[in-house]
């Protein structure tokens, strides 16, 4: 079996691009080997965890390569956790060494290693904590034989090849951001032009003057570059896709992108599952808007009452310190999310098992009003909800927040509603609020949105 490292190291030409340079295959060897050297100073070896707590950069990749190397096991922090929520993983983790770039010195300086004597198995190279919008995070232990299946299934999704070029400005501390494109490009061959952060106007200017091919988003930065006064007059044209996922696509943020010509395929994963699952190509993206497509190359689906469960070979292997967890029973991945699949074997996701709306014995999907209400022009964001309520169990109630400079004509929303949804899937009421509570990866917090909406 080849290695990682071997897999996006082949070959001579560039394979980063960075506001610092262009750096080639023998120049980014050199940047693992010194990783690697900087591990061992440190006592790493097989099995044992190093965090890392800091912005994309090359060396945030080369880490990864050494950990490989070593056979040590590689965990990147979500930056955007409180102090408390990074802490709380390393403990778990008990990962021997954290690491970190210069902006998070500080941060790095107040939270502190509890190794474990546990070692790791031979094998394990990513630890990845789940986002934890119900309960506890979770940690999902990638293989490297799982992280070189998911590059294979991502270069099919996508037909990445040598002359793909990919912006990449998502953090590359998610599974999304690291390995939908930035190392399944590397390893067809191809060259990543890689920011620190996302900032639309650094995406604008790379988009005209690098000239990528495709470029990896979620909902706040579609959202984020379309209402930006560069978005009418932006030369898009060496986009051939762009690909998204993380959570439901608005259907209207999928058309301002059709609307300029620019096919938004999509990839349905996890943080569990490697994360390539269910993928919307490129070529079908134009025919299928709300679609997440259908199963990638090897991985197997199946709905059981209703609920997305997979089984593939680029899989997390299971949960650090929760190895008889019922999500993997079975060798089939327990998503916690309902779909509906078309004749063709189009799958749609419609909301979160957890999230189902149950009102006097009907099931409502919040995706369902949602979707009508952010197709309004004066809504920026919306998320239904059930309270309780009496006589129904509980009714969907809905929040939006107003875009700037509009306000939200309440009859016409009803009227939208009202057209498209039966009677007892209306919102009993629609309330307006400033914001939507979300975790740190900005999805929304509904539990925490239904206390607010019961009151």
């Amino acid at each position: 079996m080849s290695t990682l490292a071997e897999r996006l190291l082949a070959g001579t030409g560039p394979v980063l691009d960075t506001a610092h340079g262009v750096i080639d295959r023998a120049s980014f060897t050199q940047e693992v080997d010194a990783a690697a050297r900087v591990l061992q100073a440190h006592g790493l070896g097989p099995g044992r965890i190093v965090a890392w707590l800091g912005l994309n950069s090359v060396a945030m990749l080369a880490q990864l390569l050494a950990c490989e190397r070593l056979g040590a096991v590689w965990m990147p922090l979500n930056w955007r956790l409180a102090p408390l929520e990074l802490q709380q993983q390393l403990s778990h983790s008990g990962a021997t060494l954290l690491l970190h770039d210069q902006a998070w010195t500080a941060a790095a300086t107040a939270l502190r290693c509890e190794p474990s004597a546990d070692v790791l198995p031979t094998g394990d190279l990513m630890l990845v904590y789940t986002s934890g919008t119900t309960g506890q995070p979770k940690g999902a232990l990638h293989t490297q034989a799982g992280m070189l299946a998911n590059l294979d299934v991502a270069i099919d999704a996508q037909s990445l090849d040598a002359t793909t070029r990919t912006l990449a400005v998502l953090p590359l501390f998610h599974v999304g951001g690291l390995c939908i494109q930035v190392l399944p490009t590397l390893a067809a061959g191809g060259v990543v032009r890689l920011h620190a952060r996302f900032d639309a106007d650094a995406w604008f200017d790379d988009v005209e003057r690098w000239r990528p091919t495709t470029t990896l988003l979620v909902p706040a930065v579609m959202r984020a570059l379309v209402e930006h006064p560069r978005w009418a007059t932006a030369d898009l044209s060496s986009l051939a896709f762009v690909n998204s996922g993380s959570q439901i696509v608005p259907r209207a943020l999928i058309e301002r992108f059709h609307a300029r010509g620019v096919p938004v395929a999509q990839v349905y994963g996890a943080t569990e599952t490697g994360p390539v699952s269910i993928v919307l190509r490129p070529d079908e993206a134009m025919a299928h808007v709300g679609s997440v497509g259908r199963p990638a190359r090897g991985v197997q689906v199946r709905l059981v009452d209703g609920e997305v469960q997979l089984r593939a070979s680029n899989l997390a292997r299971g949960y650090h310190r929760q190895p008889d967890d019922a999500a993997f029973a079975g060798g089939w991945f327990r998503t916690g999310d309902l779909a509906r699949v078309d004749a063709e074997g189009f799958y749609r996701i419609v909301g979160r098992a957890r999230e189902l709306i149950i009102s006097g014995g009907e099931n409502i999907h919040p995706d369902e009003i949602e979707q009508i209400a952010l197709a309004d022009p004066a809504v920026a964001e919306a998320a239904a909800v059930g309270v309780a309520d009496a006589r129904w169990g509980e009714v969907p109630v809905l929040a939006v927040v107003v875009r700037a400079g509009r306000a939200v004509d309440e009859a016409r929303l009803r009227a939208s509603l009202e057209a498209a949804l039966a009677r007892f899937k209306q919102p009993r009421r629609i309330v307006v609020l400033d914001a939507l509570p979300k975790t740190a990866l900005g999805k929304v917090r509904r539990s925490a949105l239904a206390q607010t909406l019961q009151g």
